[in-house]
């Protein structure tokens, strides 16, 4: 089995310093790790160039991508581009999208996340957005796009204290258009704020942080389950999953992350899942045990 991680973009034969460690604890699991460039993809839309240094398999191979995050159409044609070497990115293009968009498994998990309407971008314009967000009455609301937030602006392009508000509602969406500009990822999603247990204050951002966590899911199992901030003191007791776990099984995916917070009352709630091959591992992951448990789980 392969793991393939971007090119470090200044120095192609080595990999992105974001995923330097990674690449090494992947290669002293035993796993074949290769290199793909990114930038050739994603900027001179060059699939096959940018698989050029990843060799051919002489028999069907399941790969495993590990770096940033990809547009649907870009995931396709490394896909393809891909399986004409005989290699199989873990999940199909349809898989992809199933995690990496919100809307693509609402339906799944709704019952286990706060309540959530979204506008395709071409159907984005205020006479819609007032009229869909009536549907949360005087709430509180967070926006994003179908991929992520800009909840490191929390304030001025993520939270909406009351959803009625519409002055505020057009200053906080203009914003997070602005900061999202072309890579606004395929619309706007607004979610219902629901109050999670406090951990701590960003020292970056002054955002409020809380008990969040992030587990990654292979075939169906818990790979690890990790603090998803790396600050704050979650105390030694891990989250209680049981509930998570039905939920995650109908997810539609080989590997993927679900990012699971804590309710004031104690109950967990589903925040969103994210394909497993562009999710991010927190700083406080063991990345050895990380790897050692894809080899294990994919050995079996």
């Amino acid at each position: 089995m392969r793991i393939i991680f971007c090119t470090n973009p200044l120095e192609n034969n080595k990999p992105d310093f974001g995923y330097e460690k990674e690449y090494d604890f992947a290669k002293a699991c035993g796993f074949t790790v290769e290199l793909f460039g990114f930038e050739e993809l994603t900027y001179n839309d060059n699939p096959i160039k940018a698989i050029k240094k990843i060799s051919h398999s002489e028999k069907k191979e399941t790969a495993i991508y590990r770096g940033w995050m990809l547009k649907p159409q870009y995931y396709d044609k490394f896909y393809e581009a891909l399986k004409e070497k005989n290699i199989i990115l873990i999940n199909n293009p349809a898989q992809y999208i199933h995690c990496h968009y919100f809307p693509a498994s609402y339906e799944i998990i709704r019952d286990f996340t706060p309540f959530s309407i979204w506008l395709k971008k071409e159907d984005l314009n205020y006479d819609r957005i007032y009229e869909e967000i009536k549907k949360f009455g005087r709430k509180p609301v967070i926006i994003k796009d179908f991929v992520k937030s800009c909840k490191d602006r929390w304030e001025e392009a993520c939270f909406i204290p009351d959803a009625s508000d519409r002055d505020h509602v057009r200053k906080v969406v203009d914003r997070f258009l602005e900061l999202q500009g072309d890579d606004l990822n395929g619309g706007l999603v607004i979610r219902e704020f629901i109050k999670l247990k406090f951990l701590t204050v960003c020292s970056k951002s002054s955002m409020p942080l809380s008990k969040e966590f992030r587990i990654f899911i292979l075939d169906g199992k818990p790979l690890v389950i990790l603090n998803y901030w790396d600050e704050g003191d979650y105390g030694d007791v891990m989250p209680e999953v049981s509930k998570i776990l039905p939920v995650a099984e109908k997810i539609k995916s080989r590997f993927f992350t679900v990012d699971m917070g804590i309710k004031e009352d104690g109950e967990p709630v589903i925040i969103e899942t994210g394909d497993g091959q562009v999710a991010g591992l927190p700083e406080n992951a063991d990345i050895m045990y990380f790897y050692g448990k894809i080899s294990e789980l994919m050995e079996r």
